[in-house]
């Protein structure tokens, strides 16, 4: 099958592109390199991969390249750390919204004129469980807690009731999928020109494993981590996201229906910073931490139920966070020596 990919050069969006090719399917990419600039992927010169370089809020754009596909992966968004969300509050409801609006319309035109286009999959957040008071996530209640807080978290809920107006209205299918914090290679320093300071590190609004690794890296001794460190996290692998990403899109039974995908492995902040600072400085290296101030919306616990997605698509998240970081700790270091992050 033919497939659009929006934020195809992003940091999930790559990992979905190379597992969209390795099972046989062609890929169209689109992607405006807005927030880490033009990056190298793995697939570039792959035969079955094509790049537009353009903007996911131009609709006729979007219906033209989907008027030749029969899937849809609406994973385009401007997208960080906690420390994004605060930097860039407004920009990031506003624009993700004319991201989504103008996919929406794109797709609603092309399958309303009979085209190829099957199903859109929809890219939403763990964070539109923002709110909650009680663990496990289900599927569900999203709808039933209050709303979130964080702009960026409300306007992912807001994608939500885009995929499933556009199926009320005009009957065009969807499946919606909630990735739960994403731990990979790929994720380079954002081009935003604010920088949060943190200890004698200052960061460039990323996600807590690359910033801890980073830290650790430059010399950082004793350790910054924001808030107490027993905030409550899935660390998922990017490449099993992906899996799942897929797998919801080609399943005959995700049609109309949501699926959060993440491991079932709980960690805290602090179990994570000592996993990761006994793999950089050894077992004899005591670690010391300091609490800086937590940002506003750092919620406490992001624990989903994942029931539905191993039941209906009989998917799993299954690298542990061990492979991860010994995956992810390599290419950070040499980003850092590169001067990249």
């Amino acid at each position: 099958m033919n497939v659009l990919v929006s934020g195809s050069s992003g940091f999930i969006g790559g990992y979905v592109v190379e597992e969209l090719l390795s099972r046989g399917h062609t890929v169209v990419g689109i992607d405006n390199h807005s927030k880490y600039g033009k990056v190298a992927k793995s697939y570039d010169t792959h035969p079955g991969y094509r790049l537009v370089e353009g903007d996911c809020r131009d609709a006729d754009l979007m219906a033209e390249l989907l008027a030749d596909c029969d899937h849809f992966i609406a994973g385009a968004a401007l997208i960080g750390g906690i420390s994004y969300f605060h930097a860039y509050a407004y920009d990031l409801i506003a624009n993700n919204e004319r991201i989504m609006a103008a996919s929406c319309d794109a797709a609603i035109k092309v399958f309303k004129e009979g085209g190829r286009l099957q199903k859109v999959t929809y890219m939403s957040s763990s964070m539109v469980f923002e709110s909650t008071d009680h663990w496990p996530s289900v599927e569900g209640d999203e709808r039933r807690i209050a709303p979130p807080l964080s702009s960026y978290g409300f306007q992912k809920l807001a994608v939500e009731y885009f995929a499933r107006a556009a199926w009320d209205q005009y009957g065009l299918p969807y499946t919606i999928v909630r990735p739960f914090n994403c731990v990979g290679i790929g994720e380079g320093r954002a081009l935003g020109d604010v920088e949060v300071p943190s200890g004698n590190v200052k960061l460039a609004m990323s996600h807590v494993v690359p910033d801890l690794v980073q830290k650790i890296v430059k010399g950082q001794d004793p350790l910054h981590i924001l808030g107490d460190g027993t905030q409550v996290r899935h660390y998922t692998y990017g490449g099993d996201l992906a899996k799942g990403i897929v797998t919801a899109m080609e399943h005959p039974d995700a049609r109309n229906e949501d699926f959060n995908l993440s491991t079932a492995e709980s960690t805290n902040v602090r179990e994570l910073a000592d996993v990761i600072w006994r793999k950089i400085k050894g077992p004899d290296v005591p670690l010391n931490l300091v609490s800086d101030e937590a940002f506003e919306h750092d919620v406490a616990k992001r624990v989903p139920s994942v029931e539905k997605a191993k039941r209906v698509l009989g998917f799993e998240a299954t690298t542990t966070l061990d492979e991860m970081l010994d995956e992810v700790i390599p290419w950070i270091t040499q980003a850092v020596a590169g001067g990249r992050i």
